[in-house]
């Protein structure tokens, strides 16, 4: 199983991933699974009725939209980053957490670079495949490297207006 990091309590730990991740033209396997979003909508109802938990991949020129009836079913929803400067995937991530209030993890993968690990945060993405083999401590480091932020954001973070004003 590969490592991804994954965010608890504020802090980053290195985590062993409990999903398969499983191509369209893959026989699904037994345990939990991430499909892709065209293979879900095909196959989910069944294996969501069979017990698993189950995760979508949505790739960068998916909406978000498309999963709002299933999301409370969903244990995961992985945002693809083809590139590391597409970033559709923050878009669907404040979509996800703050429209439809989805409350399981959402996981960074593909072209995932800690130097976005505190963007990616205030998006609210909890989960990363890093793409660079980088480790938790060095995510966390760059999570670390600004105390104050200038505007609200999914993840809750007061801004330094608010602060002045106190």
């Amino acid at each position: 199983m590969p490592t991804r990091i994954k965010v608890q309590d504020g802090h980053m730990y290195p985590v062993e991933d409990a999903f398969t991740n499983v191509a369209d033209d893959q026989d699904i396997p037994q345990g939990d699974v991430i499909l892709s979003l065209t293979r879900f909508q095909a196959e989910g109802d069944r294996l969501l009725s069979e017990g698993r938990a189950v995760g979508v991949r949505l790739k960068s020129d998916e909406e978000a939209e498309a999963l709002a009836y299933d999301l409370p079913r969903l244990a995961l929803v992985a945002l693809e980053f083809p590139k590391f400067r597409d970033g559709r995937a923050y878009s669907n991530a404040r979509i996800l957490r703050e429209r439809y209030g989805f409350a399981g993890e959402l996981r960074a993968v593909g072209d995932v670079l800690r130097e976005q690990a505190h963007f990616m945060l205030r998006c609210g993405f909890d989960a990363f495949e890093p793409a660079d083999g980088s480790e938790a401590q060095q995510w966390e480091a760059v999570t670390r490297r600004f105390r104050h932020v200038y505007q609200r954001a999914a993840d809750g973070r007061e801004p330094a207006f608010v602060e002045r004003g106190r």
